[in-house]
């Protein structure tokens, strides 16, 4: 990230504002922050602890899981310190280099976090529809390399929007309305044509969110279709409470990222704290609530969960 190409009109640094308009509350937002930061930190890194400590749960499925967890935690950590040291000790200055780079991070994990969730999805989809050829189709080699292909993705789409937005002028105006260097924000305040970085921006959240949602809704289309086959009720229920807990973490990641994502660009009338919030908090709350969804309702996590808890 050394390698940005500043113009001589770009600042060397920024300034972030925090939630414009609850300045008053701040710190007892930065504790709620630190709350929700430190469940998120503690039950991420109990899977991933308990994940790699017990060879049962070597597999796809749990593969995943620690994907998961640690998108999670990678997207609590790029946002949560630096506000916290805003709402806390009113450290407002952000370089432009690590600007760009928070806003690189960010995006790329962001991404990343929306392909594990789509693989996820296939996944059960294997796993409900075709049960007999799961342990072939899906290795753990197999989804370490859909994991890393995720990843590449993400890194070649995020990597354009903080190169192009580095060769914006931005004059006079170096204050940023956020807690975060989010992309749009930051566009916002250059002094330069913005359009294409707007328009480039657009792209990838649609095609990215449109491509995953996709395989998504395919996935679980073709479960209802096998499930609707099954005349055991049993069967049904047994069949659709192995994708509860993925269809929990779905609806929490990307109703609350698609609603960020639309008023950031096109909701002028909801108010600017309203945007700011809603923002910080699609990033906070699903991190946090994550792994207790899964270690509530996925029983061979749960009981490796509760053996631990009893040893401590």
């Amino acid at each position: 990230m050394a390698g940005f190409n500043f113009t001589p009109s770009g600042p060397s640094a920024f300034i972030l504002m925090g939630i414009p308009g609850l300045e008053d509350a701040h710190l007892w937002i930065a504790v709620t922050f630190s709350v929700f930061y430190f469940i998120a930190l503690l039950g991420n890194f109990t899977i991933l602890f308990i994940v790699r400590k017990e060879q049962t749960l070597h597999k796809p499925m749990y593969l995943l899981l620690c994907m998961l967890a640690l998108t999670d935690v990678g997207m609590s950590t790029s946002i949560t310190p630096k506000a916290l040291c805003i709402f806390l000790f009113n450290l407002k200055a952000i370089t432009a280099v690590g600007c760009f780079t928070q806003m690189f991070f960010l995006h790329t994990v962001i991404i990343t976090h929306s392909a594990v969730l789509g693989t996820m999805a296939f996944d059960r989809y294997v796993a409900i529809c075709n049960p007999l050829r799961y342990t072939t189709v899906l290795t753990n080699a197999r989804i370490a390399k859909l994991g890393l292909l995720g990843l590449v993705r993400a890194v070649l789409f995020v990597l354009p929007m903080p190169l192009l937005l580095s060769r914006q002028p931005f004059c006079a105006n170096h204050i940023i309305p956020h807690t975060y260097c989010e992309h749009i924000a930051v566009a916002k305040i250059s002094c330069g044509d913005t359009t294409f970085n707007r328009m480039y921006g657009l792209m990838v959240a649609f095609v990215v969110s449109g491509l995953d949602l996709t395989i998504i809704a395919l996935s679980y289309g073709l479960i209802l279709r096998a499930v609707l086959r099954i005349s055991s009720k049993k069967s049904h229920l047994k069949a659709l409470n192995t994708c509860t807990a993925h269809i929990c973490v779905i609806l929490m990641s990307y109703v609350s990222c698609l609603f960020s994502f639309l008023t950031q660009r096109f909701g002028e009338s909801i108010p600017l704290q309203v945007h700011i919030t809603v923002a910080n908090l699609y990033l906070l709350v699903p991190c946090m609530l994550n792994p207790i969804i899964y270690g509530v309702k996925t029983k061979e996590l749960r009981v490796k969960m509760g053996i631990y808890t009893c040893r401590r």
